[in-house]
């Protein structure tokens, strides 16, 4: 059913767009933002050269520093919002502004996958091509919101558009409990209208595609007990089968009768089994010890799953609890589910802030932009204010290699994706709203 709402919006977006030119005051805007490339990429270098791992708590407040510094020259009202010290976290940055009509909340993040001691690359040019680690996810996308802003102001408008930027400082590595660590960006989420994710573009075989959906991130530990004996006892009516048997029929049974419902993956991660098991899921750590001749007493598995909407990742988890419940001789197990991420479901509102994208993007000369396969997107905080506004990702530049040294950006998008996100905000600030 979802497949086919993919195929329908493909369709939709291919049909002739909302409006095909830029009217005068996007064309000015289009226009600043190409004199301004350079001083985008500035940007981009100077928080890039500032190492911001997830876990660099000092870092990520530098290069929030240098986006406060930004947001508070175009006039919004900035908070560091810092987390509790058992968070372990550097906390997040929001800029405000009060406005009439539809409320928007941006959101990049600070942190980078890679912390100071992997060797962190620093920006480096190449002509229109720059590597460096953060380049492409996400420093670009918060020079984007920046500079989108910065267009909006040049041509007068934005004055009248009441908007939060959330900067979390935690995305690749995020603090737990998220219950604390989202809370506010959960709030921003709901006083907004329209949410837009500012992380890198995608682009596939020369088409461009925007992201109105994206899956669930969410862990599971499944634990096994067996009975302790002698391996010459094993399946027997006073031994059974031992905990390593149970767990692999209860995970060949996820394969073969949980797996198969479109955009429902998981996956198991890490698997610990034998006499004397110790296994940490905080830290995805572990240690076991058990002989050939001694029946398995425990094991543990800790896996992974990603849904794209709540109500598949109830059925899922509801038919993983009865394939663990069916055990065999002697043997007792028991699974334990923890939310992650949740999902971004792929609403009509969604649709149609992809429309409208899909009409700027061929306004811009680049063709209309269809739906992306959220196969083809991972988790991002945009998830967790999709429940309460309409949604859309992907707005940032085009990169690729994310995650690797070899991180890299094509600089010429820079420029695509402010005119994109400016003109999408200032079409959508102008919208009669209707209830």
């Amino acid at each position: 059913m979802i497949r086919l709402f993919f195929v329908l919006v493909l369709l939709f977006t291919l049909a002739p767009a909302l409006a095909e030119s830029l009217t005068p005051d996007e064309q000015r805007m289009a226009n600043w933002i190409d004199a301004h490339s350079d001083d985008a990429i500035a940007l981009l270098k100077e928080t890039v050269d500032i190492p911001s791992g997830s876990l660099s708590l000092e870092g990520v407040r530098e290069v929030g520093n240098v986006m406060r510094r930004e947001l508070d020259a175009l006039g919004l009202a900035t908070q560091w919002i810092e987390m509790p010290a058992e968070i372990a976290r550097a906390g997040h940055l929001v800029g405000r502004k009060d406005g009439m009509g539809r409320k928007f909340l941006l959101i990049g993040h600070l942190d980078t996958v890679f912390e100071a001691a992997d060797g962190l690359r620093p920006f480096e040019r190449d002509g229109d091509m720059a590597h460096g680690h953060g380049v492409q996810d996400m420093k670009s996308g918060n020079v984007v919101m920046v500079y989108a802003l910065l267009a909006l102001n040049e041509i007068g408008a934005l004055d009248d558009i009441p908007m939060v930027l959330f900067y979390t400082g935690d995305e690749e590595k995020s603090g737990r409990p998220l219950t604390i660590s989202r809370k506010h960006l959960i709030e921003a989420g709901q006083w907004a209208d329209i949410s837009l994710g500012f992380e890198e573009a995608q682009n596939y075989d020369g088409q461009d595609w925007a992201t109105i959906a994206r899956r669930s991130s969410s862990n599971w530990v499944l634990t096994v007990e067996g009975k302790q004996s002698h391996s010459s006892n094993i399946f027997n009516d006073a031994t059974g089968a031992g905990a390593i048997f149970e767990a692999a029929r209860i995970l060949d049974a996820f394969y073969e009768s949980v797996r198969g419902e479109e955009y429902l993956t998981f996956n198991a991660g890490t698997i610990q089994g034998g006499t004397e098991v110790e296994y940490d899921p905080g830290q995805n750590r572990g240690s076991t010890f058990g002989k050939t001749n001694v029946v398995p007493r425990k094991v543990v598995v800790h896996g992974g799953m990603r849904t794209i909407s709540q109500q598949q990742l109830d059925r899922a988890r509801d038919a993983m609890r009865k394939v663990v419940a069916a055990n065999l001789p002697h043997t007792s197990a028991t699974i334990e589910f923890s939310d992650g991420y949740p999902p971004m479901a792929p609403t009509e509102g969604n649709q149609a802030l992809q429309r409208e994208l899909s009409a700027i993007n061929v306004a811009l000369g680049r063709g209309p932009m269809p739906a992306l396969d959220p196969l083809r997107r991972g988790a991002a905080d945009i998830s967790f204010v999709a429940p309460y506004t309409d949604a859309l990702a992907g707005l940032g530049a085009l990169g690729g290699d994310g995650h690797t040294p070899n991180e890299y950006l094509d600089l010429t998008t820079m420029s695509v994706a402010i005119k994109r996100a400016a003109i999408l905000i200032y079409r959508l600030s102008r919208e009669e709203v209707t209830d």
